[in-house]
């Protein structure tokens, strides 16, 4: 075994094991149960692979790997969902919102939880 082995890619799944058939199908399934999605497509790095961020109507969002660049550009017919690059529209305000209020949510459960004890 050489140095770097154990950090190539094996098989046909991509990175960390993953199954580009099941992220399609968790994406379906998202965009079913969520209203008016929108995809953000962000570009591949030397890190990360093209992936979608699913953003819905009320900033809720999630990331899932997009099988590559055609991959990408097959969702808006796979979801029937509008599809945009990141780096030309940026996310949409109502994601960093949707952030901004967990982490408000998350701050006051902690407070509450220390007040308790």
């Amino acid at each position: 075994m050489g140095l770097f082995d154990r950090f190539r890619r094996r098989g046909s799944r991509g990175a960390r094991g993953t199954d580009p058939a099941a992220d399609l199908r968790y994406m379906k399934e998202w965009v079913a149960t969520h209203t008016g999605v929108e995809a953000f497509i962000e570009p591949q790095t030397t890190v990360t692979e093209f992936t979608a961020c699913l953003v819905a109507a009320d900033g809720e969002w999630t990331r899932r790997r997009t099988n590559g660049q055609a991959g990408a550009r097959r969702l808006n017919e796979q979801l029937g969902i509008p599809v945009y690059d990141v780096q030309k529209v940026g996310y949409p305000q109502r994601m960093r919102d949707y952030d901004e209020k967990r982490r408000i949510e998350r701050k006051r459960a902690a407070r509450r939880e220390l007040e308790e004890r």
